[in-house]
C-alpha cells in the first residue's frame, strides 16, 4: 500500500489569508466604534467636571468672565484636578473652547459635536447646563 501525501496547494492558503483579513477588518471597525464611543463620554465627564469647579469658583464670588477668561487658573486653584492639561482637552486631544453667555458658562467641543450630529445624540451636559 502506497501512502500519497498530500500538500497544501496555493489557493486554499489564499482562501485562509482572505478569510483572515475579512474578520480582522470586522473586529477593527467594531474597534474603532467603541473608542469613539469611550472618547465622547470622557469628553462629556471633563465637561461636566469643569463647568462644575468653574461655577463653584463663581459661587465664591468671582465674575463669569474672569473665571472663563483664566479658566485654568481656577481649575488649578480649586485642588480637584490632578492634571488640568488633561481635563481642558476633550477626548480627541482638542482643547476646549469655553465661554460665558450671560449668567452661564459653556464648554463646547468641535469633535464631540461632529460626533453626536453623526450618531443624531444630544449632549446631556448641555441639556443639563440649561437648568443652572
Amino acid at each position: 500500500m502506497k501512502v500519497t501525501k498530500r500538500y497544501i496547494t496555493l489557493i486554499e492558503i489564499m482562501i485562509v489569508v482572505l478569510l483572515i483579513g475579512i474578520i480582522s477588518s470586522v473586529i477593527g471597525y467594531n474597534v474603532k466604534g467603541s473608542l469613539n464611543k469611550g472618547k465622547a463620554f470622557k469628553t462629556q465627564m471633563a465637561q461636566k467636571q469643569m463647568r462644575d469647579i468653574l461655577y463653584i469658583a463663581v459661587s465664591e464670588g468671582h465674575k463669569i468672565e474672569e473665571v472663563v477668561k483664566n479658566h485654568k487658573k481656577y481649575l488649578i486653584d480649586s485642588g480637584l484636578v490632578k492634571s488640568v492639561e488633561s481635563i481642558i482637552k476633550d477626548g480627541w486631544g482638542e482643547f476646549f473652547i469655553i465661554k460665558s453667555d450671560k449668567n452661564k458658562i459653556l464648554i463646547k467641543s468641535k469633535k464631540l459635536d461632529e460626533y453626536l450630529a453623526k450618531h443624531n445624540k444630544t449632549n446631556e451636559i448641555e441639556e443639563e447646563d440649561e437648568e443652572y
